[in-house]
């Protein structure tokens, strides 16, 4: 299994911008399929953005389209997730994710269904101020 920390929260205007990083380790990174997730206080985790394995195919909640961008450097091991205007619904305890599914489709699935994934990080609050 791969593990995975989380960086980069914070408190934020609304309007504003942070980058979160997540850090893989353990197993070959760039086996995985990536995504980052969030979950606010009383609601349920609900998924955020997905990416391939080679970084080339993305895939983003309709919520965070045209705000926020996953992207991945292999070398580093690292995933991001760049949100621009954030909003103070935005506000979130965020999450990345390793997932071995066979094809991006099937990661996509996975993911915005809420199914089992191989890996978790321990989360990183981010906070909007109105």
């Amino acid at each position: 299994q791969v593990q995975l920390v989380e960086s980069g929260g914070g408190l934020v205007q609304a309007g504003g911008s942070l980058r979160l990083s997540c850090a893989a380790s353990g197993r070959t990174f760039s086996s995985y399929a990536m995504g980052w997730f969030r979950q606010a206080p009383g609601k349920e985790r609900e998924f955020v953005a997905a990416i391939s394995w080679s970084g080339g195919s993305t895939y983003y909640a309709d919520s965070v389209k045209g705000r926020f961008t996953i992207s991945r450097d292999n070398a580093k091991s690292t995933v991001y997730l760049q949100m621009n205007s954030l909003k103070p619904e935005d506000t979130a305890v965020y999450y990345c994710a390793a997932d071995s599914s066979a094809t991006f489709n099937s990661v996509i699935a996975t993911m915005v269904a809420g199914l089992p994934i191989d890996s978790w990080g321990q989360g990183t609050q981010v906070t909007v101020s109105s």
